[in-house]
This record gives structure tokens, C-alpha cells and sequence, in this order.
């Protein structure tokens, strides 16, 4: 999966809505069928959903359009997705998975409909919701080569705060344990680790820190619920200059070292070996493939120990 830096939410019965994700600047767009569209309006909102990716991809072939279905119990799962399976769908946000079974109950779904529609390659973006989904998310993460994302819960009033019982604070220690659990699951099967979610919608300072400790902790990009949001989280998530030239001139040192027969050497008033090489080049792909081939994209220089 792309290292989506942000990720934005917009409700699938508002497509004008749409144009505004995009110009924000949000690296990914999700048109929602499930909690912010009424009963009554989910219908129409499937096709509404599925203009909108249509009409979004021919002008901007970049961006990643998912879309978050109804979960699986509702049965309406296989409607949403005969809908809006079309050419230009990067994949679906798969609500309320807890195990591998409903990841298999979504892979057959979306096999007979991409066959059927002319669509190939979607990949999932999963939360994790529930109790149980944090019991089984390594279950979950290598269930399907369609999950390419799982989001580590923090919310203050979604499903996740509810289940769990636990009271929110900004620091978030209270759910450390939930989202660390996500995060090595992330790891362990080459997934894109995502944190959310900030919703006081004001308080763009506070945004800022909790989009720091997510990084700090290991995740690579973030769920944001406003437009206003992007900015920050897309500079938070973004590789600084200073830290790719720290990367470049680590890795270009090594390799120069280990040319001479050189295994461990100073740079920068550090001791480093292949072990620090291994991650400079990691962490250069990761930086190139979020900046689009770019060198630059902020000049926030971030400190040797969130990096």
C-alpha cells in the first residue's frame, strides 16, 4: 500500500464535500456508506459514492479513494459493494472486521465483483473497532494479501472508547497498549501502520502533538475527520530535509567504510554499523515513496530520537 501520510473522511451522501478532501491536500480520500449517512440516504449514497470516484480519478490520478461499506452483519455490505467496485477505486475501509473469517467473507465479495465489474487490485484499510479485533489483529493482518493497512485505536468516542471502557486523555497512555498491539501486528506482515483520531476539530496544536507521539511510536500516517487537519498531519508525517540528509550522507558513509573493509564507524558523533545502514536505506525508500520521488518536502527537522 502507498504510505498514505493522510487519510480523510467524507460522508458518501455529500459529494460536493469530495472536491474540498482533495483540495485540502489529503494524500486519501475515503467516501463513507456507513456511520455518517442516514438510513434512509444509503441507497442513493452508493451511487453518489460511485460518481464521485469516477469523476475524482479523471483528474487526479493520484489520490487514494476508498470506501468504507457497512459491515458485514448489516447485510447491505454486498449492495454497497456492487455499487462502487468501478475503475478508479483504490479499495475498501472493511468496518467491524474481529478475525480472519470476515476477512475471507470480504475477499469472496470483492473477487466476484472486481471479475465482474473490471476491477482489479483493491486493498483494504482495516480499524480495529472491537476487543476481540484486538485479540486477533495479527489474525487479521496476514489473513489477505488485500490488507495492506490497519489503523491502532484512540479514539475518544468511536466504537473502540466504547468497548474498552477506558477514559481518553491527549497523551494517550490509555490506549498505548491497544494501538502497540496494532503496530508490531503492522510490522510483522509488512503493513502501513495508521493512528487516529484527534476529534477535537479546534485545537490544531493538540492535533500536532498527538500526530508526533503516533510517529514517535512507529505509525506512519493518520486518520483526520476535517480538512483542516491535512496540513498538519501531512507535515507530521512528512520526511523532513534535515532527516534525508541525515539518512543520505549515514548510508553514503557506510558504504564508503565498508568499500575499504571498514564494518563500524563515526558519523556525526555516532557509532554506526550495517544495523544503522539497514535502517537509513529503509527509511530513505519509505521517505521517497511518501514524498512522491521528491528529496524535500518540509524543512521541520525532527529529532534523532523520533526518528
Amino acid at each position: 500500500m502507498q504510505p498514505f501520510r493522510s487519510i480523510l473522511f467524507v460522508p458518501g451522501h455529500r459529494p460536493a464535500w469530495v472536491d474540498k478532501a482533495i483540495a485540502s491536500g489529503a494524500d486519501c480520500v475515503v467516501l463513507d456508506l456507513e456511520d455518517s449517512v442516514p438510513a434512509e440516504q444509503k441507497a442513493d449514497a452508493r451511487m453518489l459514492v460511485a460518481d464521485a470516484i469516477t469523476r475524482v480519478r479523471q483528474s487526479n490520478p493520484e489520490v487514494g479513494l476508498f470506501v468504507r461499506v457497512n459491515p458485514l452483519a448489516t447485510r447491505l455490505t454486498g449492495g454497497d459493494l456492487e455499487a462502487v467496485v468501478v475503475p478508479g477505486l483504490t479499495g475498501i475501509f472493511a468496518p467491524k472486521v474481529e478475525d480472519s473469517v470476515d476477512v475471507r467473507q470480504y475477499d469472496a465479495l470483492l473477487d466476484h465483483f472486481e471479475l465482474r465489474n473490471g476491477v482489479t487490485g483493491l486493498e483494504y484499510i482495516v480499524p480495529v473497532e472491537t476487543v476481540k479485533a484486538i485479540q486477533n489483529c495479527r489474525e487479521v493482518a496476514g489473513a489477505s494479501l488485500r490488507v495492506g493497512a490497519m489503523i491502532g485505536p484512540s479514539a475518544e468516542h468511536a466504537d473502540i472508547a466504547r468497548e474498552v471502557g477506558y477514559e481518553w486523555t491527549p497523551e494517550g497512555l490509555e490506549t498505548l497498549y491497544l494501538r502497540s498491539r496494532v503496530l508490531l501486528a503492522c510490522r510483522e506482515h509488512g503493513l502501513h501502520a495508521l493512528t487516529g483520531l484527534w476529534e477535537d476539530l479546534e485545537n490544531l496544536d493538540g492535533l500536532r502533538e498527538f500526530a508526533v507521539r503516533g510517529r514517535q511510536l512507529g505509525f506512519r500516517g493518520m486518520i483526520a475527520i476535517h480538512p483542516s487537519h491535512v496540513s498538519t498531519v501531512n507535515d507530521v508525517f512528512s520526511p523532513s530535509a534535515d532527516d534525508i540528509a541525515f539518512y543520505e550522507g549515514l548510508a553514503t558513509a557506510y558504504e564508503q567504510a565498508a568499500a575499504d573493509g571498514v564494518g563500524a564507524l563515526r558519523y556525526r558523533g555516532l557509532h554506526i554499523d550495517k544495523a544503522h545502514y539497514d535502517k537509513a536505506t529503509q527509511w530513505l525508500d519509505r521517505a521517497r515513496r511518501t514524498s512522491g520521488g521528491q528529496t524535500t518536502t518540509t524543512t521541520t527537522p525532527i529529532r534523532k530520537d523520533e526518528r
